[in-house]
């Protein structure tokens, strides 16, 4: 295989070593992916040069840009059903040419009233598993959907359409594979979803464009006066945001596209009802007995300093004729959130449903003011409430650690999640929301950077209201837990099943070689069918029934390479030393029949990501399986191995603290040492040359990049 020249310009380097030298072979390495010119702004004295136009990158990058993903797969509730929905490629320069408003930390199109950066899908195509019969969905030519969702009953997929008008509500019949717009073109979709199911699954609950909204608010042609910000109340570091509001027409243009009318949109053809008046409503859920709406909505003052996440908010309970019934929180001015490892804010905070109940609200508070520095028994405080809400709230739990999420199961069984960042310890309670007096029961106590002795998750499925909730076994007393499977040999996903009574797993399955292979679904309580995820490292992914007890399989899905020009590139898990001693993993991958013996050592891109660990057992724990998958996607590195490239993927860069030592005292001496470590491993291999490396990364990726080098 021949060698790809990156060699600099005479005279470029002082020294192989510098950081001008790997900053210098980042930037070449960049641009040798396509022609150089100067361009209509170039220097030089000859006559005027032809408009620069967009260039292409060498083949067979197009091509590879050009084809659609692999399909995504939307499971029916029950799992009889699958939805596959075909990914589009890229898109064309009109769409990405239109309009964007930044606005309180989102960007959104002013044509739609949705994002301004979405990808979507292009088709759908839903499968009987049993039968395997295929049936696709009609649809517009060249439609853009988005938000797919199946309805509790799993006998309709609903998604929305985006047009050049706005963003219409689809629905589609399992029966018939027939579609049809039922709400629309007028959604708004700048928080996300605009729509939810009720819960019988004949209507839906939409946001959409008030009607009588008018034209957008025009810019003042001269300010009306200084732009003024108020300081005022406790000082305090503010993290640094981008896409902000800057001036009152920001705030009025805010203001315009983000309110909303939420209504009630039957599927029997009658008429929308409107729910409440017209807010800006960020959120909206509706509780499992269909009775109620959760809603969180953004109100004045505003802050120019941070989105709208810090904006004054109401979180309150409704009817379905929007009459407020419980108010659950009334955050009257901006509050920005705290920096430091377990620091939260007063007040109220992770506002739910209870997911198996048809009106019970959970909310959690801090008790020891948000500050993890003051000595407190109880850190956080979980509360729950049923409907009619005109009790006293009833307490669930007393946390020592902050609270990080709640899995439903029935009136005597839930499991509750805590973390404590500044330990890096993860605690699960067995709790009973029925008698929240009830002692709590600890499941686990372990720290959450020890990938390799994780038990897993506990496996969920859809209740008759559509919502997850805890997958118990035939028996009712034992739980399915799908993990990982973490080892120095690389990751084997796994299923277990865990005994309620004395807490003790049974391993029902898991991946082997060559396969990287992961649960999706179970077809049924004792685990006889799963669905499962799998790949290789020569095969694309794609989705199986399986019999756990023979282990025989069926394919459900034929997709093929998306791009079969990088058949047969290698994929191989190195470990190696740090100075210190920490012992450090990378994927290193290179080009189809690339042996280093004949073809001598590549061009390499070093593509890295750091993490802060408490633990230096576990920063030297391996993560990821010789046994993926790998093909480059959007602005994916691995578009480099077509050049001739070799790609280190993933080399640990942990920053290390133990004891009373933060991570980040020495962070730039482990950044070097780990990217040292990285360097020494492939020369020797006879990889890569030390001075044709570069290094690169995304966000705090990119952080890294920038000191390490």
């Amino acid at each position: 295989m021949p060698k790809t020249d990156v060699s600099p310009p005479t005279g470029a380097f002082s020294t192989v070593r510098s950081p001008n030298r790997l900053a210098a072979a980042f930037f070449l390495a960049m641009i040798g992916l396509s022609a150089g010119s100067t361009g209509a702004g170039g220097s030089g004295t000859g006559p005027p040069e032809a408009p620069e136009t967009y260039r292409t990158p060498p083949a067979p990058i197009p091509q590879i840009l050009d084809t659609p993903p692999t399909p995504a797969i939307y499971l029916a509730p029950d799992r009889g059903f699958m939805a596959i929905l075909e990914r589009e490629a890229m898109p064309d320069i009109q769409r990405l040419a239109e309009p964007e408003l930044r606005l309180a930390g989102v960007r959104m199109n002013p044509n739609t009233n949705g994002p301004s950066r979405s990808s979507f899908f292009r088709g759908i195509t839903l499968k009987d598993i049993d039968s395997g019969r295929s049936r696709e969905v009609s649809l517009p030519q060249g439609a853009l959907i988005s938000h797919p969702q199946w309805s509790p009953d799993g006998s309709r997929l609903a998604f929305t359409r985006t047009t050049p008008e706005g963003i219409e509500l689809w629905i589609t019949d399992l029966e018939t594979a027939e579609a049809r717009p039922v709400a629309g073109p007028h959604l708004n979709a700048v928080f996300g979803r605009p729509y939810e199911w009720m819960p019988e699954s004949e209507a839906l609950v939409v946001r959409r464009v008030p009607a009588d909204r008018g034209p957008p608010p025009p810019a003042p042609p001269s300010p009306a006066g200084p732009v003024v910000q108020e300081t005022a109340g406790p000082t305090g570091p503010v993290r640094t945001y981008q896409d902000l509001l800057n001036n009152p027409h920001d705030e009025a243009l805010f203001a315009y596209y983000f309110t909303s009318v939420m209504e009630r949109v039957p599927l029997d053809g009658g008429p929308s009802r409107p729910i409440g008046v017209p807010g800006i409503y960020r959120t909206m859920d509706v509780a499992p007995g269909g009775n109620h709406l959760l809603v969180r909505e953004i109100k004045r003052p505003f802050t120019y300093q941070a989105p709208l996440f810090t904006f004054a908010a109401e979180t309150r309970v409704l009817d379905l004729e929007g009459k407020t019934l419980h108010l659950v929180e009334d955050r009257t001015d901006v509050v920005f959130p705290p920096i430091g490892r377990d620091r939260v804010t007063t007040g109220t905070r992770f506002a739910q449903w209870r997911a198996d109940a048809p009106a019970t609200l959970l909310w959690v508070e801090a008790m020891d003011g948000g500050d993890p520095r003051t000595q407190a028994p109880v850190r956080d405080r979980v509360f729950l409430l049923d409907a009619p809400f005109d009790r006293e709230p009833g307490v669930l739990i007393d946390l020592d650690q902050r609270f990080r999420g709640i899995d439903w199961g029935h009136d005597g069984f839930a499991l509750v999640h805590t973390r404590w960042r500044t330990a890096s310890r993860t605690k699960t309670y067995r709790v009973a929301p029925s008698d929240p007096g009830a002692e709590p029961v600890l499941l686990w106590d372990r720290s959450y950077e020890d990938r390799y002795g994780d038990p897993g998750s506990p496996v969920t499925r859809r209740n008759p209201a559509g919502r997850s909730v805890l997958h118990f076994a035939a028996s009712g007393n034992a739980l399915f837990l799908a993990g990982d499977g973490a080892s120095p040999d690389g990751d084997y996903p796994f299923l277990d099943i865990l005994d309620l009574d004395t807490f003790d797993t049974e391993r029902v399955w898991q991946a082997r070689d060559p396969y990287y292979e992961r649960v999706v679904a179970l077809r049924d309580d004792e685990a006889g069918e799963i669905i499962t995820r799998r790949e290789s490292a020569e095969s694309p992914p794609n989705y199986l029934l399986l019999n756990v007890a023979d282990g025989t399989g069926r394919r459900l899905t034929e997709f093929p390479d998306p791009a079969p020009q990088l058949a047969g590139i290698q994929r191989r898990i190195l470990t190696y030393p740090r100075r210190d001693g920490i012992t450090l993993s990378a994927t290193l991958i290179t080009p189809p029949g690339y042996d280093p013996d004949s073809d001598g050592p590549l061009p390499m891109l070093l593509w890295a990501y750091p993490r802060e660990f408490r633990d230096a057992d576990a920063a030297s724990q391996v993560r990821d399986s010789p046994n993926r998958f790998s093909r480059p996607r959007y602005t994916s590195p691995l578009f480099l191995l077509t050049q001739g490239y070799a790609v280190l993927s993933g080399p640990a860069m942990p920053i290390i603290g133990e004891g009373d030592d933060e991570p980040n005292d020495t962070y730039i001496e482990q950044l070097v040492a780990s990217a040292a470590a990285a360097v020494d491993k492939v020369v020797e291999m006879g990889v890569a040359e030390r001075d044709r490396i570069a290094v690169g990364g995304h966000s705090y990726g990119a952080f890294m990049a920038a000191n390490l080098l």
